[in-house]
C-alpha cells in the first residue's frame, strides 16, 4: 500500500486540464466532527478568510460520525470542481487504514491533497491523582503501582491512544489505555483525580494547565511546542519517542491542478493572518502551511510510521 507509486499518485492527484473556479457557487468545507472542536474552529477561521480571497461564499458544514471517516467516504464521491473540501485530522488518513479492513475509502487514491493547515504534537498531562514531580517520577510511581498505571485519551483507535502505548514501551512502564468519548470528559476525570495521566492534544488540557489544575509534563514532538515553550519533550527527559499529527485540507479525486493551486494560495495567505495564528495557537496547534505535494509526502510518511506500532499493539476496534 505504501509503495512509491502511491506517493506519486498522491503528489500528482491534481494534474489535470485547467479549470476555472466558479465565482457564483458556494465552497463547502466539511468537518467530520461536531461544532466547537479544533477542526471545526479552524475550518471556520479558514472559511472567513477564503471567502474574501476567492471572492465567493464559503461555508462550513459539520458531518460528524466515525471519528471523521464518514465524511471522507462522502467526499470521495463529490464532484472534483473545487467546491467541496474536507478539513481532516491525520488520524482518519493514517491511523484508520491500519485498523479497519473496510473504511470506505483509500487514503491515497481517493482524495486530492490541497493544503496542510496545522501540525501539532500531544501533551502528557498529570492530574491530582498522580504524585508531584516530573514525568519520570510519575512513571516510576506507576511502575510501583500497576493497578493505577492508567492513561486517558479522547477515544480508542486515535493517534493519542497509540502515542500512549508507545510512551509505555519507550519508558519500560506498562500503562493501560482508558478510552473516553471525547477529550472533555477525559480531562474532567483527570482534574477530578479519577485517572492519573492523560495523553491527548494540548487543546484538551492547556487551559487547565495554565490554571494550575493539572500539569503538562511533556510534549511528544521532536521539538518543544511553540504553544508550550516551557514544557520539555519526551526526548529531553530521556524517553526516546516522538509522535505528532496534522490537519489537512482534501478534495475529491481528480481536482484540476489550477483549482488546487488557487485554493492553496488562499489558504497560505489566511494562515499568515496574526488573528488566525493566535486562535490556532490557543488550541495548542501550530499554523504550518504546506502545499499539496508536501501534504501528500507528510501523509505517506505518517502512514509508514504508524503501521508497526498499531500492528504490534494488537488492538482491534469493536
Amino acid at each position: 500500500m505504501m509503495k512509491r507509486r502511491h506517493f506519486a499518485a498522491l503528489a500528482g492527484a491534481a494534474l489535470a486540464a485547467p479549470t476555472v473556479l466558479a465565482q457564483d457557487r458556494t465552497l463547502r468545507i466539511w468537518v467530520g466532527f461536531p461544532p466547537g472542536g479544533s477542526a471545526d474552529v479552524i475550518a471556520r477561521l479558514l472559511a472567513q478568510k477564503l471567502a474574501a480571497s476567492l471572492n465567493q461564499n464559503v461555508i462550513v458544514e459539520n458531518k460528524p460520525g466515525a471519528a471523521g471517516r464518514l465524511v471522507l467516504g462522502e467526499l470521495r464521491r463529490a464532484a472534483p470542481d473545487g467546491q467541496t473540501l474536507v478539513l481532516s485530522p491525520s488520524g482518519a488518513m493514517v491511523i484508520a487504514p491500519w485498523l479497519y479492513s473496510n473504511i470506505g475509502y483509500d487514503p491515497v487514491k481517493d482524495f486530492t491533497p490541497v493544503s496542510r493547515i496545522v501540525t501539532f504534537d500531544f501533551a502528557v498531562t498529570a492530574g491530582p491523582g498522580a504524585p508531584q514531580g516530573d514525568l519520570k517520577a510519575v512513571l516510576a510511581w506507576m511502575k510501583a503501582n500497576p493497578g493505577k498505571a492508567n492513561y486517558a485519551t479522547s477515544g480508542a483507535g486515535t493517534v493519542p491512544h497509540f502515542a500512549g502505548l508507545m510512551l509505555g514501551q519507550a519508558s519500560g512502564v506498562p500503562i493501560t489505555h482508558v478510552a473516553y468519548r471525547g477529550g472533555a470528559p477525559a480531562a474532567q476525570d483527570l482534574i477530578g483525580g479519577q485517572i492519573p495521566l492523560m495523553v491527548d492534544t494540548a487543546s484538551e488540557t492547556i487551559e487547565h494547565h495554565k490554571a494550575g489544575k493539572v500539569r503538562i509534563l511533556a510534549v511528544t514532538g521532536e521539538q518543544r511546542s511553540k504553544a508550550l515553550p516551557d514544557v520539555p519533550t519526551l526526548k529531553e527527559q530521556g524517553i526516546n519517542m516522538a509522535a505528532d499529527a496534522f490537519f489537512g485540507l482534501y478534495g475529491p479525486p481528480g481536482m484540476p491542478a489550477d483549482v488546487v493551486g488557487r485554493i492553496d494560495r488562499a489558504v497560505a495567505e489566511a494562515l499568515k493572518d496574526p488573528v488566525v495564528q493566535e486562535k490556532i495557537f490557543a488550541f495548542g496547534l501550530v499554523p504550518s502551511h504546506a502545499p499539496a505535494a508536501d501534504l501528500a509526502a507528510t501523509q505517506v510518511s505518517h502512514l509508514k510510521r504508524w503501521e508497526t506500532p498499531i500492528k504490534a499493539s494488537g488492538f482491534k476496534p469493536e
